[in-house]
């Protein structure tokens, strides 16, 4: 049996909810996670219209970018969209999970299926994250070193970028005496001794550390195990808003902005004048993006592609980027495509509640924008 946490947990792989922005409310909204999941409806929003598409569908958890419920809610009265969509969840015991940020985030997320769609190269994260690594130093009998580190390993330490496996090793002496209480797994209590160690050093994401201490202290032969925690202030370059990447080939301004029309299905698309320079190097971020113009700026990038722009972000580019308003649906509307993609490669065991396949994309557009 399959519950929502099963598939909760999964989720959590590719955005773990530690990478969601402090404002965001991200995460199981509505439901219980021990309940069955019966079928999984996916889409960018989770509104009235999206929840009778997953009663019709027998779905009974809705995986949803954006969060229904954004702010605190102090009554139920049916009286706004959030509240019947939360009530009519609710009545048909169907459970709501929002991402948001979290992917926003994730080196894998919205903003690099921008990337994707635009066929960008040589791709890196426009504003990588502060604060999310820690280093592990501990100390390890030379015989038991090995066993040690590939624990480590198996838990989440030592990944950095497309590397894995990573640790600094130096071997020393370490010396010890057990008091009478004391049961040493090498030498004596009440004896002074002194041991070849390996000295390991890896680093990991914050959110794993539980596991990973835990995995130390189950695979380390001592009673007592002596270990550093470190945060570090690293910038994490597989965590944060926004890509940059480049084109195959440079191109001018106006073949770009066709392509942007073209690959994001939008009719119009917001610009900043031109600089006069060609395209080639391409900023990206999902979503309301203007917190990114000056980043974007010195990264050097020729074009920033976002959204929610307002009239005076657009006099921030200052002649030395041309920034690029495709809409926020727009820009996230691939979003749950990822979602069906990755869900679906992951599920193994999941008996389909439905002839057409354990995972539903949606098919409503939820686009609160028409164009006239």
């Amino acid at each position: 049996m399959t519950k929502i946490k099963d598939i909760t947990a999964l989720i959590e792989e590719l955005s773990p909810l530690e990478y969601a922005e402090g404002f965001d409310n991200v995460g199981l909204l509505v439901g219980n996670s021990e309940n069955e999941v019966k079928g999984i409806l996916v889409t960018l929003d989770c509104l009235e219209a999206t929840v009778e598409e997953a009663i019709v569908n027998k779905c009974n958890l809705i995986v949803a970018f954006h969060p229904i419920i954004f702010k605190g809610l102090k009554k139920l009265n049916g009286k706004n969209y959030v509240e019947r969509t939360i009530i009519k969840a609710i009545k048909h015991d169907i459970s709501i999970y929002a991402m948001h940020t979290a992917l926003d985030n994730s080196y894998e997320g919205v903003s690099a299926k921008m990337a994707e769609v635009l066929q960008l190269e040589n791709k890196k994260i426009l504003l990588p994250k502060k604060g999310f690594l820690r280093k592990l130093t501990t100390y390890v009998p030379e015989s038991s070193a090995d066993e040690v580190r590939n624990a480590l390993f198996e838990s989440g330490a030592g990944h950095i970028g497309n590397y894995s496996h990573c640790s600094f090793n130096m071997s020393g002496s370490g010396t010890y005496m057990g008091n009478q209480n004391a049961n040493p797994s090498i030498g004596e209590k009440e004896s002074l001794e002194s041991v070849t160690e390996n000295f390991i050093s890896v680093i990991y994401e914050k959110h794993k550390e539980s596991e990973i201490i835990q995995s130390l202290i189950s695979s380390h032969p001592y009673e007592e195990v002596a270990y550093d925690v470190v945060a570090l202030e690293n910038k994490h370059n597989r965590i944060g808003m926004g890509i940059i990447g480049e084109l195959s080939e440079e191109t001018d301004l106006n073949d770009f902005l066709h392509l942007l029309k073209k690959k994001f299905n939008t009719p119009v698309v917001r610009h900043s004048r031109a600089t006069g320079k060609r395209i080639q190097k391409v900023a990206v971020l999902g979503g309301s993006g203007s917190f990114a113009i000056e980043s974007a700026i010195h990264s050097g990038t020729d074009i920033y592609v976002t959204a929610d722009l307002k009239y005076h972000d657009f006099y921030r580019a200052e002649g030395k980027v041309v920034l690029a308003d495709i809409g926020h649906y727009e820009s996230e509307q691939f979003t749950k495509n990822i979602l069906v993609e990755y869900l679906t490669k992951k599920i193994t065991n999941f008996a389909p509640a439905l002839p057409e396949g354990r995972i539903i994309l949606s098919k409503i557009n939820t686009n609160p924008i028409n164009y006239f």
